[in-house]
C-alpha cells in the first residue's frame, strides 16, 4: 500500500504500520463527512488509536447520538467513492496560524500555540476538507476500503474538566473487509461477555450513583473475590512472604518524602485531621516502607518479602469509570521487597515465577514490556542505569522474550509489566516488577551488613493481580461468568423435578455443604428445563444435578456439566470428584 509522508513523497507502507495509517486517514475522512452535514463543526484531536480511532468535535448546541452514526457513514462512503486525492503541504507558524483563523478551527489554533518553536507544522488537504496533521496518509481516499462508526461519547478539550466538553466519534477502520468482519465479531462477543452485565446477572457486584466509582461487591463476588485472595495467600506464604497491613490515611508529609506528592497529588483524595492535612492512600508502598523503618534490620533478615493487600483510592474523572476496570477505589495485591545488591536479580526471577504461576493458573498467555526511565523521574543516571540493567539481567536469565517501552517507568524507577492476553485476543496490563532506589534513599532507609558497616537495601515493588477489582472483572469477560469449580460462587446447582424427589434433593445438597462444596437447591414449582435454562443463563454453575424420581429410586444423582451432557453417577463419587477439583484448582 503506497502512502503520503509530509515531506511530500510517497512510499510503501511498512506491514506494521498499515491499520495505523487506514484508521487515521478514516479519522480525517469522518472529519469532513461530519463538516458537510455540520459546517458549524470545530475539530479538536482526532488520531488513530489501538483499537480504531476518533475526532472530538465542538458542534455548538447540537448534539450527536448514535442515530446519527448512519448518515456520517453514509457521507463518508461518498467520499470514498469520490477518489479524492490526499496532498500535503508546510507552513510557517504565523500562516498556519492565519489559516486555521481563517478556517474557523479555533482548537487548532491553540494546539499551534502548544507546539515547540521549531516544530514543522504540516497539513493535509482532501478535497475542500484540510486538517493540520504530521501523517502519514492514504494517497487516495479510494483506499479506506473497511470501516465502521462504532459510538459517541463526551471529552473535555485536553482531557482538563475545566475545558469544554466535546462530542468524540469513534470508529474502526482495517485494511481489508475480512479484518473488519473478524473485529465486528470480537466486539458482539465482547458485549456479549461484559462484566457489567454478567455482574449484574451473577449477583457478583453493583455500582450507584451516590458511590460513583466505587464497587459495592454482592455475597456472590465476595465469594469469587475471597476464593482469589485465598489462593493469593496461600501462594505467598510458601513464597516465602509475610503479610502485613497499613492505615488507608497518612499524614501529607509522608507523601512528600516519597515524592508521591509531586507526582500524583492531582489523583489524590485528602482531608483535614487536628489541623493537619492527611491523604487517603493511592498507593501502599509508603505503608510498607514505614514498617521496615520501624527496627533495624540485619543482613541475615534480607531478603524481606512482605505483601499486602490493600485498600487504595485514586482520583478519576467520572467520564472514566468503567465497571471495575476504571473505579476510584480497589484492592491492590501489593508487595514490597528489601534486598541486598547481591540478591536483586534472584528476587526478581523468584518474583517472575511466581505471576508467571498465577496467570498460568488462569490460562492466560502474557507478554512483557521493560519500561525504562520517563522524564519525570526522580535518582541519579547510575541508578536508573544500575535499575534498569537488573531487570534485563534477570529477564535473560530466565531466557523471557521481551520488549522495551522506552520512558514509560514509574518516577522512582524501571518496570517489568505483564501483559495477559484473554480469550478474545485483547490485552491488559496487569502484573509489574518495579526496581526502586529511591524510597529507600528518600526514607534513609538502612540494613547492617556482615563487616558491621550500614548500607542502604533495595526496594522492589510488585503486584500479580494489580487491581483485584479489575482483575475480577477480567475473569468475569474472560470465563464468560463460567469460573472454574474452585472460584464458582454456585459450584453445584441441585434441581429437583417435582415435589416427591425435593427431601431427596435436600439430603443430597446437605452432604456437598457438609464437604464444603457450595452448592444450591432450586424448590420452586417450576419445570425442570425452566430451572436449567436460568441455572445455566444466571448462576453458571460448573454441575448441576437433576434430582428426579428414577434418581430418588436408585438412590445416585444426574449430573449435567457445562457440555450440557447429563449423566448418572454415585453422589460419594461426585463428591470425591468435585472436592479434588476445588482442592487442587483446576
Amino acid at each position: 500500500m503506497k502512502v503520503l509522508y509530509n515531506d511530500g513523497h510517497v512510499d510503501e507502507c511498512p506491514a506494521d504500520e498499515v491499520t495505523h495509517v487506514v484508521r487515521h486517514s478514516a479519522a480525517h475522512i469522518m472529519a469532513q463527512a461530519i463538516k458537510r452535514l455540520y459546517p458549524e463543526a470545530d475539530f479538536a484531536y482526532g488520531p488513530a488509536t489501538e483499537g480504531g480511532f476518533y475526532y472530538d468535535v465542538d458542534l455548538g448546541d447540537k448534539t450527536l447520538s448514535e442515530d446519527d452514526l448512519p448518515a456520517i457513514e453514509d457521507e463518508m462512503r461518498r467520499i470514498v467513492k469520490e477518489n479524492l486525492k490526499f496532498s500535503v503541504f508546510e507552513l510557517p507558524r504565523e500562516e498556519a496560524i492565519a489559516l486555521m483563523e481563517e478556517r474557523g478551527e479555533k482548537y487548532k489554533v491553540e494546539h499551534i500555540g502548544d507546539l515547540p518553536e521549531d516544530a514543522r507544522i504540516t497539513f493535509y488537504q482532501q478535497g475542500d476538507y484540510i486538517d493540520m496533521c504530521v501523517g502519514p496518509h492514504l494517497t487516495y481516499t479510494k483506499g479506506l476500503k473497511a470501516f465502521k462508526l462504532t459510538g459517541v461519547s463526551g471529552a473535555y478539550w485536553k482531557a482538563d474538566s475545566s475545558n469544554k466538553m466535546l462530542t468524540r466519534v469513534n470508529g474502526t477502520a482495517f485494511a481489508t473487509k475480512d479484518e473488519l468482519e473478524q473485529h465486528l465479531k470480537m466486539l458482539e462477543e465482547a458485549k456479549r461477555r461484559d462484566h457489567r452485565k454478567i455482574g449484574r446477572e451473577m449477583d457478583l457486584f453493583m455500582m450507584r450513583d451516590e458511590a460513583p466509582g466505587f464497587p459495592f461487591f454482592l455475597p456472590n463476588g465476595m465469594i469469587l473475590k475471597n476464593e482469589l485472595l485465598n489462593y493469593w495467600r496461600e501462594i505467598h506464604h510458601k513464597a516465602g512472604y509475610v503479610e502485613i497491613s497499613t492505615p488507608q490515611i497518612m499524614s501529607k508529609h509522608l507523601w512528600e518524602t516519597s515524592g508521591h506528592w509531586d507526582h500524583y497529588k492531582d489523583n489524590m483524595y485528602s482531608t483535614i485531621i487536628d489541623d493537619e492535612e492527611y491523604c487517603i492512600k493511592p498507593m501502599n508502598c509508603p505503608g510498607g516502607v514505614l514498617v521496615y523503618k520501624s527496627r533495624p534490620h540485619s543482613y541475615r533478615e534480607l531478603p524481606i518479602r512482605a505483601g499486602e493487600i490493600g485498600l487504595v483510592h485514586r482520583h478519576e474523572m467520572r467520564g472514566a469509570l468503567h465497571g471495575l476496570f476504571r473505579v476510584r477505589c480497589f484492592n491492590q495485591d501489593d508487595a514490597h521487597l528489601f534486598v541486598t545488591p547481591e540478591q536483586l536479580t534472584d528476587e526478581i526471577v523468584g518474583v517472575v515465577n511466581l505471576i508467571d504461576s498465577v496467570y498460568q493458573k488462569f490460562g492466560f498467555t502474557y507478554h512483557l514490556e521493560l519500561s525504562t526511565r520517563p522524564e519525570d523521574s526522580m535518582g541519579s543516571d547510575e541508578d536508573w542505569e544500575r535499575a534498569e540493567t537488573g531487570l534485563k539481567e534477570a529477564l535473560e536469565r530466565l531466557g523471557k522474550d521481551y520488549v522495551i517501552n522506552e520512558g514509560d517507568g514509574a518516577f522512582y524507577g524501571p518496570k517489568i509489566d505483564f501483559h495477559l492476553e484473554d480469550c478474545l485476543g485483547r490485552t491488559w496490563q496487569c502484573g509489574t516488577v518495579q526496581l526502586d532506589f529511591q524510597m529507600p534513599q528518600n526514607f534513609d532507609l538502612e540494613y547492617v551488613d556482615a563487616d558491621g558497616s550500614k548500607k542502604r537495601p533495595i526496594m522492589l515493588h510488585r503486584v500479580c493481580f494489580g487491581s483485584i477489582e479489575r482483575f475480577i472483572g477480567i475473569l468475569i469477560e474472560h470465563f464468560e461468568g463460567k469460573f472454574p469449580t474452585w472460584l464458582a460462587p454456585c459450584q453445584v446447582k441441585v434441581l429437583p423435578v417435582s415435589e416427591k424427589s425435593r427431601d431427596y434433593a435436600r439430603g443430597v445438597t446437605e452432604q456437598l455443604e457438609a464437604v464444603g462444596i457450595r452448592a444450591v437447591l432450586d424448590e420452586r414449582d417450576e419445570k425442570i428445563g425452566y430451572k436449567i435454562r436460568e441455572a445455566r443463563n444466571i448462576d453458571r454453575p460448573p454441575y448441576m444435578l437433576i434430582i428426579g424420581e428414577q434418581e430418588v429410586e436408585a438412590g445416585n444423582i444426574s449430573v449435567r456439566d457445562r457440555s450440557n451432557e447429563t449423566h448418572a453417577e454415585e453422589l460419594t463419587a461426585f463428591i470425591e470428584r468435585v472436592r479434588a477439583e476445588i482442592d487442587e484448582r483446576r
